[in-house]
């Protein structure tokens, strides 16, 4: 009888239900709002999608570079390990989003809301975050940046490793 248990929980690791949606992604880039989509590991680089929802989708270990997402809504989504080097995040929603272990190096956030967003290990060296609304230090605490990244008064960030 174990054996058979043994076997249906790797089964169950190995379920497409955690592989990305070749579908879904295509449709996100195509334009689509996809809420609660499966895009794990899209390639959404360069791409101009503003004001489009992504709110608790699953976008971990995205590439966002250089993309224009500006009053994107990604309240709740799963941003972890997402690359998103130079992009345009103008008043867009991270509200409970968790960006852990994610990089925004060069990235601008003016006006996004980052209320309750998870930030530990995420790099945001370069950064605009002096306009975004909803940060604190305890946030702050688990990420990095580095003399270039623009906060809002008062709060502060440790150097990246």
């Amino acid at each position: 009888m174990k054996p058979i248990l043994i076997a249906a929980a790797l089964a169950a690791l190995a379920s497409p239900a955690l592989a990305q949606s070749a579908g879904q992604i295509a449709q996100a880039k195509a334009g689509a709002n996809c809420p609660g989509c499966n895009l794990f590991q899209a390639d959404l680089s360069g791409v101009e999608l503003n004001g489009r929802n992504y709110a608790r989708a699953r976008l971990r270990q995205s590439n966002m570079s250089m993309a224009v997402l500006g009053r994107a809504n990604f309240a709740g989504a799963d941003l972890r390990d997402v690359n998103a080097f130079a992009g345009v995040f103008s008043s867009a929603n991270f509200s409970g989003a968790d960006l852990t272990n994610s990089s925004w190096v060069g990235a601008h956030f003016g006006g996004a809301n980052l209320r309750g967003a998870k930030l530990a290990g995420a790099n945001f060296s370069g950064a605009e975050l002096a306009g975004a609304g909803g940060l604190t230090q305890a946030q702050l605490n688990g990420a990095c940046g580095d003399a270039a990244t623009a906060l809002p008064g008062g709060l502060r960030i440790a150097p990246c490793r």
